[in-house]
């Protein structure tokens, strides 16, 4: 019975081959061969080998590939290029193959996509290579992406003269976030566009070139106050002196770039003179993380990727975020205590702006890792001088003074969103947790306008 319905489809498509074949014209699995014009007629094929783009469509099952692949072997095709995605169980599947005109490939996968409901189209492509290009990386981050939103990064990569290649989805939790591959283009433009679209929107939207950089990060280097932990320590430690509206003044006008920040600290310091030294271990346990710290945290690890904090906050604090977390690296400034009690100076180095920017490169040194490959996270101007020198400065929730400017910036809540950044996947984070037993999995947070996760 199958050789006969064989032998009738084969009888359809001899007698349709004088027909054009060609600009994309399908046969579909779903439909008699007959109702359907051919679309690639080999009399237009020369008699040395045909490059033919095939697209198959349709309902996916396991073994389609395999099977397309005996298909192709035993009709001495050859592969030029070959991509294949599945979303809810239904396939795309593209080959450019070199055909031998004589033979009978174009016939058996027409028969192959028909046996398997499957949708199939042919397009004869010139042989000629295709030039080499430019590619780049957009990363499309938010709590909600919808056609709106999607549209208008679509929008600025097409007006900046580039095309999109591919789109792979990063997230669905905490937050929506999507991969786009995009090839040529103005990419200063685009990125100019593009940051017009995220200020209008509430979408975070990073461009970044494609390559062995990009997907080679050895160091994260981050801030402390306000981006591994969510207070600035500073105010804490003033609330428990006494001085808190005029500490936190002070504080928001030097991390805004208003005044110079080590006159700024070292005042903000002095109004602490006094203070018990057993209050320190107090402010300590206030301290609440970043949602997401210890995820990019652990993830960073697993991956053998170096971190370190860098604070003008204080050793007291750092010191023991960097043993809970098992960070690699940390410096800050230290509090001058005699008696118990602060005096309301500082001890040692001062950390600020320039010294951040050092230590990145002291310990990248010392760890024989290219600049290129190492990415600095901050919010405050202080943060400006490491987030410029490192390959990849990005502004966490920062100050609009630091948004302005730094390309790359995250305005949704959830440190761990710097892994999309870099092209993690959050299932593949979600089944490194899983297959760790030495991790409690926690329940997961809700999050409105997010999918099930």
């Amino acid at each position: 019975m199958v050789r006969g319905r064989r032998k009738e489809l084969s009888d359809k498509i001899t007698a349709s081959q004088s027909g054009y074949w060609g600009n994309g014209t399908g046969v579909s699995g779903n439909r008699d061969v007959a109702e359907t014009p051919v679309a690639l007629s080999l009399s237009l094929m020369t008699r040395e080998r045909s490059t033919i783009l095939v697209s198959l469509h349709g309902p996916d099952r396991a073994g389609i590939s395999a099977a397309l692949m005996e298909v192709l072997a035993a009709g001495g095709a050859e592969i030029y290029d070959i991509e294949q995605i599945v979303v809810r169980q239904r396939l795309t599947l593209n080959l450019l193959v070199g055909v031998i005109p004589e033979g009978a490939t174009v016939r058996d996968v027409l028969y192959f996509a028909w046996e398997n409901g499957l949708h199939v189209e042919f397009e004869v492509i010139e042989p000629a290579p295709e030039p080499l290009r430019t590619m780049s990386v957009v990363t499309v981050i938010g709590p909600i992406v919808g056609p709106e939103e999607f549209g208008q990064v679509a929008g600025a990569i097409a007006g900046g003269g580039a095309n999109i290649e591919r789109i792979v989805r990063l997230s669905r939790y905490p937050v929506i976030s999507y991969e786009l591959t995009i090839s040529g283009g103005d990419i200063d433009r685009i990125r100019a566009t593009l940051v017009d679209v995220a200020a209008a929107s509430p979408i975070d939207v990073a461009i970044q070139p494609d390559g062995l950089v990009r997907r080679a990060k050895r160091m994260v280097v981050m801030d402390v106050d306000s981006t591994l932990i969510q207070e600035e320590i500073i105010n804490l430690l003033a609330r428990e002196a006494g001085v808190e509206d005029k500490v936190a003044e002070i504080t928001s006008a030097a991390l805004a770039g208003e005044i110079d920040f080590e006159e700024s600290l070292r005042e903000r310091v002095s109004l602490l003179a006094g203070l018990g030294q057993d209050t320190l271990g107090q402010v300590a346990s206030k301290i609440s993380l970043t949602p997401g710290a210890r995820t990019l945290i652990r993830t960073l690890k697993r991956l053998g990727v170096k971190t370190a904090i860098v604070s003008a906050g204080f050793t007291r604090f750092t010191s023991g975020l960097a043993e809970q977390l098992g960070i690699d690296y940390s410096l800050s400034n230290t509090l001058d205590v005699k008696d118990g009690v602060l005096t309301g100076a500082l001890v040692g180095e001062f950390v600020d702006g320039p010294r951040k920017a050092r230590f990145l490169q002291e310990i990248a040194s010392a760890e024989r890792i290219p600049i290129d490959q190492v990415v600095a996270i901050g919010d405050g101007a202080n943060d400006l001088d490491m987030l410029s020198v490192a390959g990849l400065g990005i502004a966490f929730n920062a100050k609009p003074f630091v948004t302005e400017k730094v390309g790359t910036s995250i305005t949704v809540p959830f440190l761990d969103a710097i892994l999309f950044l870099l092209g993690i996947a959050r299932e593949h984070v979600d089944a490194a947790d899983a297959s760790d037993p030495g991790f409690d999995q926690p329940m997961l947070m809700e999050i409105p306008g997010t999918p099930p996760a």
